[in-house]
């Protein structure tokens, strides 16, 4: 008997059929992909088996008898648990607060913190019960999802994107897990973009593309290119990135030191590197380590740097606000798309006012016609799928407003560009597309730093290495002298001599 047999299910939006009659069958103790490029219908598929949306046609059947499932909770009473990629926790809640609206009831608030510490350290992921939401990081938020999802005991787990966020160490140990909810009968349906990890973990594989089913395989014996054929029909092309002398000094980020600017941040400890013309430094790091709180004072959102602890191009901008550090060429790509780095419920063509102002008058005018042009221009030249420059930001999939907000900051020809996650959730093809114009933008002499938890994405585009670890920076490596192991051991904050400075107060 089958645990979950979709047949010919369809969904349709205005502006698109987001599946078109798919059939899918899940075995019990089955761990299967779906794959498929951003836009193909993974997510709609996935929130109408958890509930979150109905179906126009086709049938589900659950355990071998038809059902409909008609909201998340109802999904949950049957033993469907879903991590969205797009999370869905509430700002202001603890993460333990969180996770016990989920659950039916039957225990405390106290009993679940206590049970979120013992499958958190029993999976490798460190979540903190107590923390608020809002005080949290892209990354650990998965976490908290991740956990939520496990506390419910489920007979199918749904996961979207869930090692974007861990260190290679911790997704061995969380594929160690997986198996072993499969072996205890769980059945597993895995979205990822990494195609190892799919031809590693998953016992079958069902393509989507343009919403329906292109292709049903054993990714055990695909390899990566056929994988990316069925999905995206081609294989991306390969980036091209050659040795090249760096130019001079553009950012330099000395004696950087930070108190956290919330009770659960992280510290930022005599942080120190340089940036120059030409090249592109990665900064690897387990979520939660420090990233946002650089990101920050880098960006101008935290400006409470020493004087002289952060210098653009000569000038000493470590208490400028960002305004001020576009003005001087430095552009900024945050890590979370909706609510920073783009406002939902705006069209394309205004989020582009949010960090470029070409479609402003001296007088403060906004040129509807300029700025629409600009949007057009992003939409073309990024190969971005949204129903024109007057589309919502959150009518984008993940992937698609992400090229969006990295091609508005690229065209902007910065001096330093400054990327956090560029490809988080992002397809292969789109990915691949991201980091060749990263590359370009490199080969033309921009000074390029990237923050990221995709060790591959780093070792491919990076000319140097850096890590992050409790608030405090690794000493640089090139690529070619890095090695995985190497890196994954300096995120757990093991690198030779550590320093141990004092840290500034907020005054700073």
């Amino acid at each position: 008997m089958l645990r979950l047999q979709l047949t010919g299910i369809s969904k349709q939006y205005p502006a698109v059929r987001a599946n078109d009659r798919v059939n899918l069958a899940v075995k019990p103790g089955e761990i299967h992909a779906v794959l498929g490029e951003n836009g193909a219908g993974k997510s709609t598929l996935m929130k109408i088996i958890y509930g979150a949306v109905q179906p126009d046609e086709g049938e589900l059947r659950w355990n071998g008898e038809p059902v409909k499932i008609a909201s998340p909770a109802q999904a949950r009473r049957l033993g469907i648990s879903m991590v969205y990629q797009h999370f869905s926790l509430f700002d202001t809640l603890t993460a333990a607060e969180n996770v016990w609206l989920g659950l039916d009831g039957r225990m405390t608030l106290p009993e679940v913190a206590k049970r979120i510490d013992e499958v958190a350290h029993s999976y490798g992921l460190d979540v903190d019960a107590a923390r608020p939401v809002h005080t949290l990081s892209v990354g650990e938020r998965q976490r908290v999802e991740i956990v939520r999802a496990l506390l419910t005991a489920p007979q199918l787990l749904i996961l979207d994107e869930p090692t974007s966020v861990l260190t290679p160490q911790a997704v061995d140990k969380l594929f160690v897990t997986l198996r072993q909810l499969a072996a205890s009968g769980c059945s597993i349906l895995y979205i990822s973009h990494k195609l190892d990890e799919i031809r590693a973990l998953c016992h079958h594989c069902t393509v989507l593309r343009g919403g329906k089913v292109t292709g049903e395989v054993d990714p055990t014996q695909e390899s990566n290119a056929s994988l990316s054929r069925l999905m995206i029909g081609a294989e991306p092309p390969p980036l091209r990135h050659q040795a090249r002398s760096a130019g001079e000094v553009v950012l330099q980020v000395r004696n950087l030191s930070l108190a956290r600017p919330s009770p659960f941040g992280a510290d930022l400890h005599d942080i120190g590197f340089e940036l120059r013309a030409g090249e592109i430094v990665g900064i690897a790091g387990v979520s939660g380590n420090g990233q946002q709180e650089l990101m920050a004072a880098l960006s101008g959102e935290d400006p409470r740097g020493g004087p002289g602890s952060i210098v653009l191009g000569g000038e000493d901008i470590a208490r400028a606000g960002p305004r001020r550090r576009r003005a001087l060429g430095l552009h900024f790509v945050p890590e979370e798309r909706l609510g920073r780095g783009a406002v939902p419920t705006l069209a394309l063509a205004q989020n582009t006012l949010l960090t470029r102002l070409q479609g402003v008058s001296p007088r403060g005018w906004i040129k509807p016609g300029r700025v629409q042009r600009l949007a057009e221009d992003i939409i073309a030249r990024f190969h971005v799928r949204a129903g024109g420059a007057g589309a919502s930001a959150r009518s984008l999939s993940g992937g698609n407003l992400q090229k969006f907000i990295v091609g508005r900051e690229i065209s902007a020809a910065p001096k330093v560009l400054i990327v956090s996650q560029p490809t988080w959730g992002v397809d292969v093809g789109a990915a691949a597309q991201i980091r060749g114009e990263l590359l370009a933008l490199r080969d033309q002499g921009c000074a390029v730093l990237v923050v990221s938890e995709e060790l591959d994405e780093l070792f491919e585009i990076s000319d140097r290495l850096l890590v992050i670890a409790k608030g405090r920076l690794s000493p640089s490596v090139p690529v070619g002298d890095a090695t995985v192991p190497q890196i994954g051991e300096w995120m757990s904050g093991l690198w030779a001599a550590p320093v141990t400075p004092t840290v500034q107060g907020a005054a700073a």
